[in-house]
């Protein structure tokens, strides 16, 4: 048994008899929270007030209607990246749209992710960090599993709070038919099953740019092969899906026989961008309050066959995209002042975790102010640019610096859009509720710590500006790694004396009280079952695809 365990234990009875155990809100969370609602009770209680007498005069004022909401998700995007026109110089390109967004709304510099796409993703739709609900980890294959019909999402939330709700772009929360988002509560979606693996990493002009290799018979001589499974094909993947709510979905621009490369993925890209749009201007005539979740795929993209030149100084593959994208953005903001929807619409932007650090520097990034970038729990991975607008309401050309976790964006839209009644009090939600953070600035936060975990297992604890690596079973928890955040945002100078003298046995607590709440909430698996079951079109080879898929996975249990 390792010492977290043997520490837990030991804690027990503590945890069991505390008086705040369960006090306050209704929605159950993590310990940390009510050690912080007993200190800070009836301040909260008082900003509650507040924030509520805030949204009933919006609400008033925009005739009666709760705010819509426009969520957008970036992919792969270290910190600093956007939203700086400083450090865009240093990079050797601009995003002057993402820039003016920052300079009209508030910039929260301190929000953590989880360190990839999927669990980023799930955790902002369910509230729940991925490993309560098996979703910790990033398939890019064909899997099996996915986000549970069980889990309510931000969009179920919503769309029971009379919400119109529709889902463009990267999805990225399983390939079964129940996780897909037209059964999450959109009540429109237009999505990708996969992610860039598949669409623009392993296809065939990746494999021969040496993207990816040893892959299609160009790329390789497969002389030696038996296993003809071994190697994905993408072009056999199912690759875009549009469905309504409770239909069955359809595979779009995708022939049988047709062979998947980078000029479909750009065309793709394209078209989300396009669908967004045409969206936008549905859901603003409409009479209800909108959800629109828009979740580009670019900036992230593999070969280079789409440029016979660079239009920056900084020449990178993934600069020219988060160009296109900076445009996009632009667009988008024009088109809801156009359609007199911009003073009455939350904006948010933010990245879903760090660079691709994989593609570094050739794709034209590196980890700039923290260390580290996707797939990692360091900092530069689980930090990203996050920008929330909404005029009048939220203080423009805002910096807050209290810790913001994407999970707490599930808690306090629902909050804001008057739907907080229907977050479910029957399992543990990790997000609180940040809504004063956002209408009544800084040192109004109602989080001080960040559980990262990579999978299942607990990597790091963030408590203020101090982070705590967790030393792995059998490692003396003595020589732990303490990093104070401030002063070495790179994590490579371990303060371990001098915090760990008084601070380890404290994150211990912290540790004890988390695994404890696991404890009376324990985690569960992802939903499984047959992939790309209900698709009403399925291609000959994709049905050969999960045909393989079947089989190999038959074969453990014989």
């Amino acid at each position: 048994m390792d010492w977290i365990k043997i520490l837990v234990f030991a804690m027990a009875f503590m945890v069991a008899a505390s008086p705040w155990a369960m006090a306050g809100s209704k929605i159950k969370h993590d310990a940390e929270y009510y050690i912080l609602e007993a200190q800070h009770g009836k301040q909260w209680a008082k900003d509650d007030k507040a924030v509520d007498a805030k949204l009933a005069e919006f609400n008033k004022n925009n005739g009666g209607k709760a705010p819509n909401i426009l969520y957008i998700l970036v992919d792969d995007i270290g910190y600093g990246d956007m939203g700086i026109p400083e450090l865009n110089a240093l990079r050797g390109y601009e995003t002057p749209h993402v820039n003016k967004l920052a300079d009209q709304g508030m910039r929260l510099s301190r929000m953590y992710t989880e360190p990839s796409c999927t669990p980023t993703r799930v955790a902002m739709m369910t509230g729940r960090q991925p490993y309560r609900n098996g979703m910790g980890d990033t398939a890019v294959d064909i899997a099996g599993f996915g986000i549970a019909g069980k889990e309510v999402t931000l969009a179920e939330v919503l769309s029971d709070a009379g919400y119109n709700t529709v889902h463009i772009g990267k999805w990225h929360m399983g390939d079964i038919e129940e996780s897909w988002p037209h059964n999450q509560g959109f009540d429109y979606a237009a999505f990708p099953v996969h992610q860039q693996g598949q669409l623009t990493i392993f296809h065939d002009d990746a494999a021969n740019e040496e993207i990816a290799y040893a892959m299609g018979e160009n790329n390789y001589d497969s002389k030696f092969t038996k296993d003809r499974w071994f190697r994905p094909d993408a072009s056999h993947m199912v690759t875009a899906l549009e469905a309504k709510k409770g239909g069955k979905p359809k595979e779009v621009h995708m022939k049988a026989g047709e062979r998947w490369n980078e000029k479909k993925y750009e065309e793709m890209n394209y078209r989300y961008q396009d669908q967004a749009m045409e969206h936008l201007k549905k859901l603003a005539a409409k009479d209800e309050p909108f959800f629109l979740q828009y979740w580009p795929l670019y900036p992230l993209t593999g070969p280079r066959v789409p440029y016979e030149q660079y239009t920056t100084s900084n020449g990178g593959t993934y600069v020219e995209k988060l160009k296109l994208l900076d445009q996009w953005v632009g667009d988008i903001m024009n088109e809801m002042g156009k359609l007199g929807i911009a003073d009455n619409t939350i904006l948010v932007l933010m990245g879903d975790n760090g660079h691709f650090t994989k593609y570094s520097p050739g794709s034209g990034f590196t980890p700039m102010i923290f260390r580290g970038g996707k797939g990692d729990t360091t900092e530069g991975g689980v930090r990203v640019d996050a920008f929330v607008k909404w005029p009048g309401m939220i203080e423009a050309d805002s910096i807050v610096s209290d810790i913001f976790h994407v999970t707490d964006l599930f808690t306090t839209l629902s909050r804001l859009a008057g739907a907080e009644d229907n977050i479910p009090t029957d399992r543990l939600v990790d997000g609180v509720d940040q809504s004063a953070l956002l209408l009544m600035g800084e040192t109004k936060g109602r989080r001080d710590h960040v559980m990262i975990y990579t999978g299942n297992t607990l990597a790091a604890v963030v408590k203020e500006h101090l982070k705590l690596e967790v030393p792995p079973p059998g490692e003396n928890p003595i020589g732990a790694k303490f990093y104070d955040l401030q002063r070495d945002t790179r994590e490579e100078w371990s303060v371990s004396t001098e915090v760990g003298a008084w601070g380890g046995a404290e994150f211990v607590r912290v540790i004890q009280r988390h695994m404890m709440r696991k404890q009376k909430f324990p985690d569960e698996g992802p939903a499984r079952g047959v992939p790309y079951d209900g698709i009403s079109n399925l291609r000959p080879e994709s049905k050969a695809a999960v045909k393989a898929f079947l089989t190999k996975q038959k074969a453990s249990m014989m």
